[in-house]
């Protein structure tokens, strides 16, 4: 705090030698100055925690994958100012005090505009290394304009910017809006999977920037850095990585050997059918379908009525109808088994067959969910008012 304070109160007495014989609002400027930083140096010396009440501080933070994007920044408002040009000045600009360099804008007020990432990603078209950073934006006339990531975050506003260590400079196009935004405000569009944008909204401004993550080789490497962990002397850890390489075609090799290690911990049929269908995406469908054969007889209700539903979203119509059919000859006395069966043949177009297994259900005294789908789908095919 020492250290603030002799900061502060050097910068003082900088100001008043260099700007004393200035003109009339050049000194309105440097006054102005010395009255916030005498401000801060008395906080810093004496002061307690109390509301920033001008330009008030906030956070805004979005997950994208299983990753993490924020922004701290502080809130200046409107107030009937003209910001454009005037308020923030057009281009980079040399400030009032602090270093001599052009400088952008400080992208909000009072300290650092700071943006978080948690992993490396991909920020307006640039690789730009997982860490936390000073964001500044530039805004041109024609509203052109460019984004600014400074290895230096700890810095107050924009007197100190030093070019030389920026991350990253690119180009981006300012938004005109019809909405007035009184208080400036960050905010995250046009969400992916993959990507989202970063939008500094003010006045009629908006600032967008892209944010890219790649969300497969972050989850995969979180995974496996997860399963050399307690988690890796369980078996759904595996099998529950090997699952999203499975729905998200992603490092099929990697998860075929983690889907192998969940069927050695337990050899149960969920994580043997896991390890199957990672065995026919890498090309060796013939060994998995020997493996699933000669696991069927010792499939459960549940587990078959799983897979008949897995093949029959995977379009396999003809071999969801024969294991969902091998479920009601186990267990005929099963509602949903029936019910299970009549979707699959209504899916794949059997009318009649369909009809025949709905009615098998409802006869059954089927719970309510399964009832309220058999009746639908009954309604559907005509065989029910």
């Amino acid at each position: 705090m020492a250290l603030v304070c002799f900061q502060i109160r050097y910068y003082l007495i900088f100001l008043f030698k260099r700007f004393t014989m200035q003109t009339k609002p050049t000194i309105r400027i440097v006054a102005a100055l010395f009255a916030v930083l005498s401000t801060a140096a008395l906080w810093a010396q004496n002061g307690v925690t109390v509301p920033r009440t001008p330009s008030p501080a906030a956070e805004v933070r979005q997950t994208i994958g299983i990753s993490t994007v924020s922004v701290n920044y502080s809130r200046p408002s409107v107030k009937g100012r003209t910001v454009w040009g005037e308020l923030v000045p057009y281009g980079w600009n040399v400030q009032a005090f602090g270093t001599p360099n052009l400088a952008p804008w400080r992208a909000g007020a009072n300290e650092n505009t700071v943006l978080e990432l948690s992993h490396d990603a991909t920020v307006a078209g640039q690789k730009v290394p997982a860490g936390k950073y000073g964001l500044f934006f530039v805004i041109n006339k024609d509203d052109s304009g460019e984004v600014i990531l400074s290895k230096d975050n700890m810095a107050w506003g924009n007197f100190f910017y030093d070019p030389a260590r920026d991350q990253m400079r690119a180009k981006i196009q300012v938004r005109n809006t019809t909405n007035h935004v009184e208080a400036l405000t960050y905010d995250f569009i046009n969400l992916t999977k993959n990507t989202a944008e970063l939008v500094l909204n003010w006045e009629k401004k908006q600032f967008p920037v892209s944010i890219e993550f790649a969300v497969d080789d972050i989850v995969m490497a979180n995974a496996a850095a997860e399963l050399k962990g307690a988690k890796g002397f369980t078996a759904p850890a595996y099998t529950s990585a090997a699952n999203y390489a499975i729905a998200n075609k992603t490092h099929l090799e990697t998860a075929l050997a983690w889907a192998d290690r969940a069927a050695t911990l337990d050899h149960s049929f969920a994580n043997m059918n896991t390890k199957a269908r990672l065995m026919k995406m890498t090309g060796k469908a013939a060994e998995a379908d020997k493996m699933m054969n000669d696991i069927l007889p010792k499939a459960s209700e549940a587990d078959l009525n799983t897979y008949g539903y897995q093949l029959l979203n995977e379009g396999k119509h003809d071999e969801a109808i024969k294991v969902l059919a091998m479920n009601t000859e186990r267990h005929p006395e099963s509602a949903n088994a029936w019910d299970s069966l009549g979707e699959a043949y209504a899916t794949k177009g059997d009318k009649d067959n369909a009809i025949k297994s709905f009615r098998k259900s409802l006869s059954l005294n089927p719970p309510e969910n399964v009832k309220a789908n058999s009746e639908k789908f009954m309604k559907q095919l005509g065989a029910m008012k």
